[in-house]
């Protein structure tokens, strides 16, 4: 059976963790563009906002490193 298995880059899991690391960059970016002040230049736009983005990116960097359990 595992002849038949397509051979995809990227295991069930993977994409899973990527799906949700691409909603974490996408909610990062929604928190900056909530800043009521002038260019973003409050805790939302300049603190918040880019941790968030930076934890979306390390989530997406794990799931594109993780070893699928059946390798």
């Amino acid at each position: 059976m595992s002849e038949n298995k397509k051979n995809f880059a990227f295991g069930k899991e993977n994409y899973k963790w990527m799906l949700i690391g691409l909603g974490v960059l996408l909610l990062g970016f929604i928190v900056m563009s909530l800043e009521s002040n002038p260019q973003g230049q409050g805790f939302l736009g300049l603190t918040l906002g880019p941790i968030i983005i930076l934890a979306g990116f390390i989530i997406e960097f794990f799931a594109i490193f993780k070893k699928d359990k059946n390798d």
